[in-house]
């Protein structure tokens, strides 16, 4: 089973974000000193990334709050706290997301920063949020939101924390669309072995620990469950063992992501459990991916990324086996809701 995959194209689908992290990471360094939070509002696949966010803020600044919101949510909270110190920041792939396009409409007149990453600056969005990044037109806005937003945070952290690690994110983010591209090509293989294994399977369980979450959400919910229609749940390792777990046994497949910070010891616990109860125990690794251009000490945070589109692969077999590609929806996009 061959599904064709243009690693140049990949890698080229990204300059637009790689041409934005210099710009990014300047902007976060001098706003680093006039914010004391940031409030991140954005849904589906992009509040995911920042959530992993969160949690490197959380992990490296001891002065920055964070916080994490839908759109829909955050306009229904309307938070007090949207003063001159606190940076909002969206980030929206097409620009039209109608609840994406009401958040920015509702900040239009507060005195908060706000700034937005999207496709162009002809987005609905980009009409009420003036300071702007633009990922250019791409099939992989994913990876490329996930770029510039860490190159804005890292610029904060390095103006706020004196976070030293600034020059070697931005030549690691550099690097990324590179690595992505091979870990494909090195990985596709395996992904083909693995959908042929689990093709017939309409649930799956997908875990991972701190960072690695977004990934088990990405994969789970933003794909396989948006086009595949799968029963897909991402659980976080660290919540396992408080009810998740009474559902495994040896029918159940599960896919654990083991990443390289702090949170891995945690999903490390889950991995055992479910060798030991099941079978059907997929395990990605990684330390088992090569990095090259990537820095060791920026390791932990692009090793989602990585480790995520290797799994992400078994997505695009699973698409040609089941005869319903990638971009198949049901509802989004054709019935009101």
């Amino acid at each position: 089973m061959t599904i064709p995959f243009d690693a140049a194209r990949f890698a080229q689908s990204l300059d637009g974000a790689v041409a934005e992290l210099d710009r990014a990471a300047a902007y976060g360094l001098a706003v680093a000193t006039e914010i004391d939070r940031i409030y991140f509002v954005a849904p589906g696949a992009p509040n995911r990334i920042m959530q992993g966010l969160r949690y490197w803020i959380e992990s490296l600044s001891a002065n920055v709050e964070v916080r994490c919101y839908y759109p829909a949510e955050f306009m229904a909270m309307n938070p007090p706290r949207l003063d001159e110190r606190t940076l909002v920041i969206m980030a929206s792939k097409s620009g039209k997301t109608m609840e994406s396009v009401a958040a920015a409409k509702f900040l239009q007149d507060r005195p908060c920063r706000k700034l937005v990453i999207t496709q162009a600056t002809d987005r609905p969005i980009a009409q009420y949020i003036d300071t702007q990044f633009l990922l250019g037109e791409t099939h992989e806005p994913f990876y490329g939101v996930f770029m510039i937003l860490q190159a804005l945070i890292g610029g904060i952290l390095a103006g706020k924390d004196a976070w030293p690690h600034l020059p070697a994110l931005l030549s690691s983010l550099k690097a990324l669309p590179a690595v992505l591209a091979d870990t494909v090509v090195g990985q596709d293989a395996r992904a083909a072995k693995e959908a042929e294994a689990y093709k017939d399977d309409r649930l799956l369980y997908l875990l991972g620990a701190g960072p690695m979450f977004t990934m088990t959400y990405y994969v789970g919910v933003c794909i396989l469950q948006e086009s595949q229609w799968m029963h897909c749940i991402p659980v976080e390792a660290a919540e396992l063992f408080h009810g998740p777990f009474e559902a495994i046994d040896e029918t159940v497949p599960v896919i654990l992501m083991l990443g390289e910070d702090a949170s891995r010891p945690i999903i490390e616990r889950a991995l055992a459990f479910c060798q030991r109860y099941t079978p059907r125990t997929i395990v990605y690794d990684s330390r088992d991916l090569a990095m090259p251009g990537i820095d060791p000490i920026i390791r932990p945070i692009v090793a989602p990324y990585v480790l995520g589109i290797a799994v992400e692969r078994i997505a695009a077999h699973l698409a040609e086996l089941h005869g319903q590609p990638l971009s198949t929806t049901r509802y989004m996009g054709k019935v009101p809701y």
